[in-house]
């Protein structure tokens, strides 16, 4: 805390908070010394209302908190990023983001709402019943759509294709929660062969 460049706005630094597991932009606040603080020591985000002259924990009133996963300041140390899981809409407008158009990781966020059927299993959820029928039943779905994504290359048009890609990444989803993983451990199994020979051959 004390590297950071608190001196260049008044004691204030500009928070970046980003969805964890989306990395959509969420909002944009203000901290101080004692906002930081309480935010690393509750683990909600917190902020220095320059309008109030006090500080606010994101959700106070709403409920609609901000749990902090990580923080990383900039290179010169007077930017924050801040990395949570929200837990409901960020803005005052009912969105997921005051930035009505910020992009996201549409994969991870349905990533997450799998993980949310596989928790509380809604009833006449298409995904509801591949989980109730099990691993061996939702690996048999997924090797049915690798087989008609590998045709659709190869006999059929673009649309075609996408369309079965879409169904295959969908059900492995699904079958990666029924083994108790997620998009994020395929992801980084990739990361770690990123710039590796691949069987001898050049780096991908």
């Amino acid at each position: 805390m004390d590297g950071l460049s608190w001196d260049k706005q008044d004691g204030l630094l500009p928070a970046i908070v980003q969805d964890a597991a989306t990395l959509r932009v969420l909002m944009l606040g203000y901290m101080n010394r004692e906002a930081l603080a309480q935010t690393l020591a509750s683990g909600h985000v917190t902020f220095y209302s320059r309008s109030r002259q006090r500080l606010w924990t994101k959700g106070e009133t709403s409920g609609n908190v901000l749990q902090l996963l990580a923080i990383e300041a900039d290179c010169d140390g007077d930017t924050l990023l801040v990395q949570a899981r929200p837990q409901g809409p960020t803005c005052h407008l009912g969105r997921d983001s005051c930035f009505e158009h910020a992009p996201d990781d549409f994969l991870a966020e349905l990533d997450g709402l799998v993980a949310r059927r596989e928790r509380e299993r809604p009833a006449g959820s298409y995904t509801t019943r591949l989980f109730e029928q099990g691993r061996r039943s939702i690996a048999q779905k997924v090797g049915e759509e690798g087989v008609e994504t590998a045709l659709a290359g190869v006999i059929e048009d673009d649309a075609a294709l996408c369309g079965e890609a879409a169904d295959l990444l969908y059900h492995l989803l699904v079958l990666l929660r029924a083994r108790g993983l997620s998009l994020d451990d395929a992801v980084a199994v990739l990361k770690s062969r990123h710039g590796q020979p691949h069987r001898g051959s050049e780096p991908a």
